[in-house]
């Protein structure tokens, strides 16, 4: 373990521990040798043990991260706009629209998002939530029953599955960089798919030839140099096809930090973009704080884009965090504060600026935007629309 950071306690010791047995169980069940996407979902999604599955605090200052729902209900509010302009174009067509979130962490955006939506007078149907960890689907609960009024609160529904149809907006933030990748790397003998098999100290590094079809076909489409290691989600591609499949008429928006495919593959890029978060600190060894630290990957936003549009989707867009919500409307938003009520507005503008500053969330941050069954002119993409990047 790193000494530089915070030392867990003999309680998530146990937990992690746990979870490591588990992991060289696994490995021990496949032969020796697991590949890194198998690695990366028992370490976050292992029922009772993974980093989301389990206790642990993840959001906000005495977690390991915070998310741009965490940082300001500007956020939330502004993305109302544009879900308000989606609902009122679905009234047209005379047709009922839910809302769909993805991972709904601490329940914050969702509760924000529909107090905003009660006073934009645009409520969805329902409010449906899939959550893969039983104890943050209990946060988000708990957190909405002691913010929401009961009129609200009984639109909200917890899903265990996908819907098998849905009409309305689907919204995914910071889910994709959380979703399991392979680890490739490019060597003298061709590629290589890295892995882990157990040791005396826990986990270890393992290269194996590459046997996997999809990914040897898509390294050979991306031309890597010698000597590079990067990372491929496929699981991404079957995540937006199965949201595609359910979504009859609506929108799907996905927010994430990542690149469009050029950039991602990058010749100078070529350690990947693999990265841990524990206790607000960032590092590179997923081995290690098992179920104790996230584990994520940069989104390869030109997969996601050719996965909706081959899935049957229409693209929106794709631009910038700090564009998107300019276009959606976060400076008119902030203007109607008062700038003489300082305890309310200076919070608030010092959160807009952790949004929208190219040094902290706003260029690192991109969205993406798919339609189907709406021919509208989305408020959020109105302007500096970077589609042609992917």
């Amino acid at each position: 373990m790193n000494t530089s950071f915070p030392q867990p306690d003999s309680a998530a010791l146990a937990h992690s521990n746990a979870l490591l047995s588990f992991i060289q169980a696994l490995i021990t069940k496949e032969g020796g040798w697991i590949n890194f996407a198998q690695m990366m979902d028992a370490a976050l999604y292992t029922p009772g043990l993974g980093y989301y599955s389990g206790g642990a605090k993840k959001f906000g200052l005495s977690g390991d991260f915070v998310t741009a729902s965490e940082i300001s209900p500007l956020f939330s509010r502004t993305i109302a706009r544009q879900v308000q302009q989606v609902f009122g174009a679905m009234q047209t067509q005379g047709k009922q629209a839910d809302i769909l979130e993805l991972g709904a962490g601490t329940g914050r955006f969702a509760k924000e998002l529909l107090l905003e939506m009660a006073k934009l007078e645009q409520l969805p149907a329902r409010y449906m939530i899939l959550e893969v960890s039983a104890h943050l689907r209990e946060v988000q609960q708990a957190t909405l029953r002691a913010t929401l009024p009961d009129t609200l609160m009984n639109r909200v529904v917890w899903l265990d599955a996908l819907p098998e149809n849905f009409d309305g907006v689907i919204f995914a933030n910071e889910v994709l960089d959380a979703l399991p990748v392979h680890i490739i790397k490019t060597t003298a003998d061709g590629i290589a798919e890295m892995g882990v098999v157990s040791d005396d100290r826990g986990l270890a590094w393992k290269e194996k030839p590459a046997s996997l079809l999809a990914l040897k076909d898509f390294v050979s489409e991306i031309n890597l140099t010698d000597c590079y290691t990067t990372e491929v989600c496929l699981a991404a591609t079957g995540l937006v096809a199965s949201l595609a499949g359910i979504l009859q008429s609506g929108m799907l928006l996905m927010i994430d930090y990542g690149f469009s495919r050029a950039e991602y593959y990058h010749p100078q890029r070529n350690q990947g973009t693999l990265m841990c978060h524990y206790r607000h600190r960032s590092h590179g060894d997923p081995l290690i704080y098992l179920g104790l630290q996230d584990i994520t990957a940069h989104v390869d936003f030109t997969r996601i884009a050719e996965a909706g549009v081959s899935n049957g989707l229409e693209l929106v867009g794709f631009l910038t965090q700090a564009q998107f919500l300019i276009n959606a409307g976060i400076t008119e938003l902030l203007q109607s504060i008062p700038v003489e009520d300082s305890a309310k507005y200076l919070p608030l503008v010092a959160s807009a600026q952790k949004l929208l500053s190219p040094a902290e969330m706003g260029d690192l941050f991109k969205v993406i935007a798919f339609e189907k069954n709406l021919d509208i002119p989305f408020i959020g993409f109105s302007s500096g629309d970077k589609s042609h990047t992917l």
